[in-house]
C-alpha cells in the first residue's frame, strides 16, 4: 500500500497499521555506520566502526559517549540525535544521584531515553529521533546492555549490533558469542564483527572501543595499543 499522505506526521496510522515517519527513522538508523555491545562475565563493552577523513583528529571518537561514571552508550544513526539524548541521560542521570545518594540503574536510564523516543512519536510538529543508541553499563544488579530505537522500544540483550550491515554481524555474534565470555576475548569478537568485510590492512583505525568492568564500574577508553592486540587476535581467532 502507498504511504503517500500516511507519512506526513508521526501521529497518523495507514490503514495497514504502519507509523511511516517512525519506519524511515529506523532506516536512518540501519544506515548508520556500525556499533556493537558486548555483555562479559568482568564486564561490559561498546565498539563502533567509524570511518575518520584524512585530516580529521582521529583519537577523538564521535559515536562512543559517557552517560555517567558506569554507564556508557554507542550510537547508529543520526549522530546529532544521539548528542540531544545523551544530554537527556547526564541529565536524568545526576538528578537520580542527587534525589536518591545512589548510582542510575542502567535499565532506568534506558527506559527513560525510550520513553522520549515513544514521546517524538504522538505529536504533530516533531519528528522521531533518527538514531538507535545501546546503553551499557555495570550497577548494583551486574552488568547490562539495552537498545534503544526510534519507536520507543528498549530491550535487552547479551550481545548486540545496530546500524549498516547488523543484521550479518548479528548471525556472527551469534555463533560465537559464550555466556562465559571475559572482556578480552568479547573486544576481540567484537574486532572481528566490526571487520568482517573490511579489506583494509590497518583495521584498528576503524575501531574505537571503551569497557566498563565489574570490579571498577568506571567507563574507560580502550587503548591504541590494546586495539591493536585485539585486532592481531581477531585475525587468528576468526579469519576471513
Amino acid at each position: 500500500m502507498s504511504s503517500r499522505g500516511y507519512d506526513m506526521t508521526p501521529t497518523m496510522y495507514s490503514p495497514d497499521g504502519r507509523i511511516y515517519q517512525v519506519e524511515y527513522a529506523i532506516e536512518t538508523v540501519k544506515r548508520g555506520t556500525l556499533s556493537i555491545g558486548v555483555k562479559c562475565k568482568d564486564g561490559v563493552l561498546l565498539a563502533v566502526e567509524e570511518n575518520p577523513r584524512a585530516l580529521q583528529v582521529a583519537n577523538v571518537t564521535q559515536k562512543i559517549f559517557q552517560v555517567d561514571k558506569h554507564i556508557g552508550a554507542a550510537a547508529a544513526g543520526y549522530i546529532p540525535d544521539a548528542r540531544v539524548q545523551v544530554d537527556s541521560a547526564r541529565f536524568f542521570s545526576q538528578s537520580n544521584k542527587l534525589t536518591y545518594d545512589e548510582d542510575v540503574e542502567v535499565e532506568m536510564v534506558a527506559k527513560h531515553l525510550a520513553d522520549q523516543c515513544h514521546q517524538f512519536t504522538q505529536y504533530s510538529g516533531v519528528r522521531p529521533y533518527g538514531v538507535a543508541l545501546i546503553i551499557a553499563g555495570v550497577d548494583l544488579k551486574g552488568g547490562s546492555i539495552y537498545v534503544t530505537d526510534p519507536s520507543g522500544t528498549f530491550v535487552s540483550y547479551a550481545a548486540v549490533a545496530i546500524g549498516a550491515g547488523s543484521e550479518e554481524v548479528t548471525d556472527f555474534l551469534e555463533k560465537n558469542y559464550k555466556n562465559e565470555i571475559m572482556l578480552e576475548e568479547g573486544a576481540t569478537l567484537a574486532t572481528a564483527a566490526i571487520n568482517l568485510k573490511t579489506e583494509k590492512t590497518d583495521v584498528v583505525k576503524n575501531v574505537k572501543m571503551s569497557w566498563i568492568k565489574q570490579d571498577k564500574k568506571i567507563m574507560e577508553k580502550v587503548s591504541e595499543a590494546d586495539l591493536e592486540k585485539f585486532a592481531k587476535l581477531a585475525k587468528e581467532k576468526f579469519p576471513h
